[in-house]
């Protein structure tokens, strides 16, 4: 966007999520997306490294005979086959996709740490492999080699093939429905359902105390990634302020067949990593669980339940919690700032 020469101070209320009229994207101050900057601040309060958290005990666990069931070994590697790929899929959304379109400064600051994270999360899968000795291989093809996974990959992505395109540009009424549609998708499907599968089995992991090292990693991402979905909602129902055209009866039932179809895709994920189930968990208990997410995805951008299904895992709420003290002398202090607390 080119810098023009002018003695005309920005007008806040031209500024918008997209197609924001003067709006220098240069220029911070004044903010208008306040909830934009309160994440951004957050999320540099709340700032982790994968190598800071001790592998050790999951070591002797993996390599042990004895603690570890067949069943839960796939689990693991399945879960993590899906990890490696999605957060380099939304990286790449978030970087060359949704930064490109936006017009609002504080929101782009926003992005560019969100991307960030995304790396970080990308590096904490590295690092559990590597750990336990898996086949590298294995876990990171395992995209191409799973249905399950290869499916859920697939279709977010072909919610790319528009906006990726160099001549794509905000700006009618049907690019702007695109672009409102590629935030539902990365939001409330990619990381408001096809993550929380995935999330519960390592929670399940650490319930039983096992693999506790490999948990403590996700219990970061998934609190970062908490916070990608609430400022994605935001994002959605500011555009629905400031363009309420957008928000048509039908582009609404378009949004409730997506989700729809993403919990179909989701809780078949969720056979694949429960053949026989493990913790008390199985797949008729998943589909519950996935129901229930997808529940409160809906109505957190005014969209009506569809399923009303209770919540068969009300423990993953704790397992949100990361309120802990560490013996600085046993391990680098990696405990959220208490400035940073999210709000749930």
């Amino acid at each position: 966007m080119p810098i023009t020469k002018t003695q005309q101070k920005v007008d806040i209320n031209r500024r918008r999520i997209i197609n924001g009229e003067d709006a220098d994207v240069i220029q911070l101050y004044p903010i208008k997306h306040k909830f934009a900057w309160d994440a951004y601040l957050a999320a540099n309060a709340n700032h982790w490294l994968p190598t800071e958290v001790n592998m050790q005990k999951d070591v002797e666990q993996w390599r042990s005979r004895h603690i570890l069931s067949d069943d839960e070994r796939l689990a693991l590697k399945v879960v993590l086959g899906f990890f490696t790929t999605a957060d380099s899929i939304a990286a790449n959304n978030v970087s060359m996709a949704t930064y490109k379109h936006v017009t609002s400064p504080e929101v782009r600051m926003y992005i560019l740490r969100q991307a960030y994270e995304e790396a970080i999360h990308t590096h904490a899968y590295q690092y559990i492999v590597e750990s336990l000795g898996l086949d590298e291989g294995e876990i990171f093809n395992m995209y191409r080699e799973h249905d399950s996974i290869y499916n859920k990959d697939s279709f977010v992505l072909s919610f790319n093939e528009g906006i990726f395109d160099p001549s794509f540009k905000t700006g009618t009424f049907e690019n702007d429905q695109k672009f409102l549609e590629n935030l539902v998708v990365f939001s409330l499907i990619m990381e408001g359902i096809f993550f929380y599968s995935s999330f519960a089995v390592m929670f399940g992991f650490q319930r039983q105390n096992k693999l506790v090292g490999s948990a403590e990693e996700i219990q970061y991402i998934m609190r970062d990634e908490s916070m990608h979905l609430n400022f994605g909602i935001d994002l959605i129902n500011t555009i629905k302020k400031e363009q309420p055209e957008l928000w048509t009866p039908d582009f609404q039932q378009r949004v409730i067949d997506l989700v729809k179809k993403a919990v179909v895709l989701e809780y078949t994920f969720a056979q694949n990593v429960f053949p026989r189930g493990i913790f008390g968990m199985n797949a008729d208990g998943f589909k519950k669980y996935i129901e229930h997410i997808a529940d409160r995805r809906l109505i957190r951008v005014g969209l009506p339940l569809q399923y009303e299904s209770p919540n068969p895992f009300p423990w993953m709420s704790e397992a949100i919690d990361l309120s802990k003290e560490k013996n600085f002398f046993e391990t680098r202090v990696i405990e959220y700032k208490t400035g940073g607390a999210l709000e749930w």
